[in-house]
């Protein structure tokens, strides 16, 4: 869970919300530091097909099914998301990630 603009939002509910969305094959939703909200979310997705989506049809999709401030504020694009041995996403590599690219 994180804490955006003092509402707590679930990243489970954000994931299953996008792994509805027939090209999306997996989702991961992280919060990050924010100036104004405090945390927002972004959305690291694995899509079905190469290159074919967009980051606005991704949100427009999400945006008709939760509230405003559960929506991620950025979406980023991998080939797959680094899982341990069990299955499970390592956010904390997927947080890494966003801090070095930042």
């Amino acid at each position: 869970m994180f804490i955006s603009g003092g509402e707590n939002v679930y990243p489970a509910e954000i994931e299953q919300v996008l792994l509805s969305h027939p090209d999306v094959q997996d989702a991961a939703i992280i919060g990050v530091p924010d100036s104004k909200w405090g945390e927002v979310g972004v959305a690291y997705l694995v899509v079905r097909r190469q290159g074919g989506i967009a980051a606005e049809e991704i949100i427009y999709f999400v945006s008709t099914q939760l509230a405003r401030y559960k929506l991620p504020k950025e979406i980023c694009f991998l080939e797959s998301l680094p899982r341990n041995a069990s299955g499970k996403i390592l956010k904390d590599e997927l947080l890494a990630r966003y801090r070095s690219a930042g």
